[in-house]
């Protein structure tokens, strides 16, 4: 599989951007409360795709043709208030760093699953050594982070 270098820049800048807006989330959460901040980044982020996508025209795709997506793929809907929550009770408590470095292991093990497994409609990317040497590394990464 060849790696493809934009691909790669999008998914650094997301990683940056998370890291930040969870910063951000718990912030928030610290004025108006936990799960209230989430519903309120939930719904400015529904205005801002609502924006992007009917107004400005930026979507490429056909939103009515989500009756054919499988059931498990509207649960991204849940998770991702889940995940809004979790960064932002975690953030004060132990850091952005240490909840940074906690969300990237984690992220790193469960996409490796994923692609072996080929799960949620994804074409198998069978495990290798060199991605269980880089599991080592990161976890071992992992536990210099969380080291106090």
């Amino acid at each position: 599989m060849k790696l493809d270098i934009l691909a790669l820049l999008l998914a650094a800048l997301a990683g940056s951007i998370m890291a930040i807006q969870g910063t951000l989330n718990a912030s928030l959460g610290k004025i108006v409360g936990l799960l209230e901040a989430t519903l309120i980044v939930m719904i400015i982020g529904l205005v801002t795709a609502f924006v992007a996508l009917f107004p400005l025209g930026l979507g490429h795709g056909n939103i009515f043709k989500f009756t054919g997506a499988p059931w498990y793929t509207f649960l991204g809907g849940i998770l991702i208030v889940l995940i809004t929550y979790a960064v932002a009770a975690s953030i004060p408590k132990i850091g952005a760093a240490n909840a940074t470095t906690a969300i990237v292991a984690a992220q790193v093990t469960t996409a490796l699953l994923i692609d072996h497994f080929g799960l949620f409609g994804l074409q198998a990317i069978p495990f290798s050594w060199w991605k269980a040497a880089g599991l080592v590394l990161l976890a071992i990464g992992t536990r210099l982070m969380l080291m106090q």
